[in-house]
């Protein structure tokens, strides 16, 4: 059915954001409703098996020694609460002393939560509260400084490679070396070519994501060396038990450095390397992720692209609708928009180092001034809330930069600034 006064689908056109919005909410319903079969197909029949083997084995201890089956749960259910304050069967070290509650800090603030410790007192989990809420904003603000150093050297690393292999393509003429471009553009072109090109180049996202993906694997696959000589746990468990504790989902089934001693090794050095194994591969995994979903978007975009052919009412195409406003969640690749100061570190001209010595609120903060204002995070965030009030973004001057600087906060906006290959045309 053709559209003419209005959508076809009985409103008006969709935002493209909240498009998106609403396909990856989609995925990720269905992406819950497969896991939940997957996981329900597999572990099901061990759970069934499980229950009429305790059954088993309960029917007959009650039988051997005399007891009533009331007794008997009521003594389990003394020794599960025994359980939740740390007393466990086998020896433990303790949970509460300094080295204990250490452990147990990390894990809250880190947001990983293992639950093999928790306060037991009114008081602990009141102090909990509040600990945990400025503890759990710092390490995310960790992560994210963490994310932006590592995102800087690789694309240091990766421009270097890029130069070299861009030298390597020129070809001696005359005596003077020549670029590629400057030979399509002419013989007056070739500096300037060759300069824009390097100016304008960024790291491609599936080459960090390949980088991170590697060294994210590397430290798992050495942590899970070290694990399975130190707890005595198998090689596909120990790597179990990295993924579950570096992504910070902790279930707790299986946590390290748990016993009072481990005879055959350092006790206090293999503590101190659990924590800085666990501490790089929560900042590896987290950078991992943040780079996966900056993939995860350009397929939504993708997506979005897709559909506007059978409903072009419901997502205009870009560039012909008349009140369209220039895209807020994609940054253009940096050899589409012009520089004027280029640099790995920031993709804006930074305002305050002219003579207006003002900064606007889209504009890109550099590293330097991240760590003296610590602001990037609350300048985003300002923009899009004022964005969002007026139901538009504010159009710019012509002197001001179309920054890209509105491609997320946080992490995700520290990715969009730093990669290539985020824009929609890609």
């Amino acid at each position: 059915m053709a559209c003419r006064n209005g959508c076809c689908c009985g409103s008006g056109p969709i935002n493209e954001d909240n498009a998106r919005f609403l396909l990856l909410a989609l995925f990720i319903i269905i992406y819950l409703l497969c896991g939940a079969a997957v996981f329900s197909a597999l572990e099901q029949p061990k759970e069934r098996e499980a229950k009429e083997r305790w059954a088993q084995r309960f029917e007959h201890f009650s039988q051997k020694y005399n007891l009533s089956k009331k007794d008997l749960n009521n003594f389990l259910r003394n020794y599960e609460e025994a359980n939740v304050a740390g007393i466990r069967v086998d020896t433990i070290r303790p949970r509460w002393d300094f080295t204990g509650a250490f452990y147990f800090v990390g894990t809250v603030v880190s947001t990983i939560g293992f639950g093999m410790t928790t306060p037991a007192t009114i008081g602990g989990k009141v102090f909990l509260m509040f600990y945990g809420l400025l503890g759990c904003a710092a390490t995310i603000l960790f992560f994210n400084l963490f994310l932006e150093r590592v995102i800087t050297v690789i694309a240091v690393v990766l421009k270097s490679c890029h130069e070299r292999h861009h030298n390597k393509a020129v070809l001696p003429q005359n005596g003077r070396r020549l670029s590629e471009g400057g030979r399509a553009g002419g013989a007056g072109g070739g500096g300037g070519g060759k300069g824009q090109d390097l100016a304008g180049w960024k790291p491609s996202v599936y080459c960090v994501m390949l980088i991170l993906g590697v060294a994210a694997i590397s430290v798992s696959c050495c942590a899970s060396l070290m694990y399975s000589a130190a707890e005595g746990w198998g090689y596909l468990d120990s790597l179990y038990f990295c993924f579950v504790a570096f992504s910070t989902i902790g279930f707790g089934d299986m946590v390290s450095s748990q016993r009072v001693v481990y005879e055959g090794y350092a006790t206090a050095v293999y503590r101190l390397g659990n924590f800085f194994l666990i501490l790089t591969g929560v900042c590896c995994i987290y950078s991992l992720f943040n780079v996966i979903s900056i993939v995860i978007k350009q397929v939504l975009n993708w997506l979005l692209r897709r559909l506007e052919a059978p409903c072009r009412c419901c997502f205009p195409r870009r560039g012909h609708h008349p009140h369209r406003h220039p895209r807020r969640n994609v940054v253009a690749p940096g050899h589409l928009r012009a520089r004027r100061d280029p640099s790995i570190e920031t993709d804006a001209i930074n305002e305050s180092e002219t003579d207006t010595g003002r900064r606007m609120s889209g504009e890109m903060i550099s590293m330097r001034d991240f760590l003296a204002a610590n602001k990037v995070n609350l300048a985003i965030m300002q923009k899009q809330l004022s964005e969002m009030a007026i139901g538009h973004p504010r159009q710019s001057s012509s002197s001001s930069r179309q920054n890209g600087f509105s491609g997320g906060v946080g992490a995700l906006g520290i990715m969009n600034n730093r990669l290539a290959e985020t824009s929609v045309d890609r």
